[in-house]
């Protein structure tokens, strides 16, 4: 076991829940209905970013036209009719578990709404994995350095006992918003390229976080 670190603190969204390509399927189909071009998947990855009101605009959404609450619930709508379809990532619940063996306590901290968050985690059948499932109370996905703020007020442990785990520059912020140290996973949301610039450690898959814990 790690010396240094006692806690884990994933992102849920394109770390462990493998669904970047539904959110692909699910914007292009909003872009195909107001007229606009679609993306391709790395046309996603280098515009998708939080606060998502501003990817919006990026990618041709005219708020003038259409409001942003609009169209950010027609997204979560057609988003949560079909989330089911997706997967875990390659090797998540043999991480976990190695993570839990080892003595360390885990949490997830997501940008997702809560009442989601808490829905995938049981489809899947990781509720033993966490101490506490934080999320936002909609579903406008603004970002998390509010709510992160707010979890690190509960803990008991120090900023530099805990590592994050997370897919985007996004969570990158979050981790130095709340002194932590952060790793950025490269099969998520934003390219390899843009998570290259923030100079946080990358991984390609989950199991490269066994050996930064001390897990053999």
């Amino acid at each position: 076991m790690s010396l240094k670190y006692k806690h884990v603190l994933w992102d849920w969204n394109g770390t462990l829940l493998d669904d970047m390509w539904l959110c692909v399927d699910v914007i292009n189909e909003l872009l195909g209905k107001y007229g606009k071009p679609k993306l391709s998947y790395g046309d996603y990855q280098q515009h998708f970013d939080f606060p998502v009101r501003d990817y919006y605009e990026r990618i041709g959404f005219e708020f003038d036209k259409v409001p942003f609450e609009v169209v950010g619930t027609e997204y979560i709508n057609n988003y949560y009719r079909r989330w089911h379809e997706c997967t875990l990532h390659k090797d998540v619940k043999y991480v976990l578990g190695a993570i839990q063996k080892a003595g360390f306590t885990q949490s997830i901290l997501s940008a997702a709404d809560v009442k989601m968050l808490y829905a995938g985690v049981e489809l899947f059948g990781l509720q033993g994995y966490f101490n506490e499932l934080t999320g936002l109370n909609h579903h406008y996905a603004d970002g998390k350095i509010g709510i992160a703020r707010e979890y690190m007020q509960r803990q008991s442990l120090k900023p530099q006992q805990f590592l994050y785990i997370g897919d985007t520059t996004h969570d990158c912020q979050v981790a130095r918003e709340i002194g932590v140290d952060v790793v950025l996973f490269t099969n998520g949301h934003h390219t390899p390229e843009r998570l290259q610039d923030c100079g946080a450690p990358l991984i390609h898959s989950l199991r490269q976080t066994l050996p930064m814990l001390g897990i053999e």
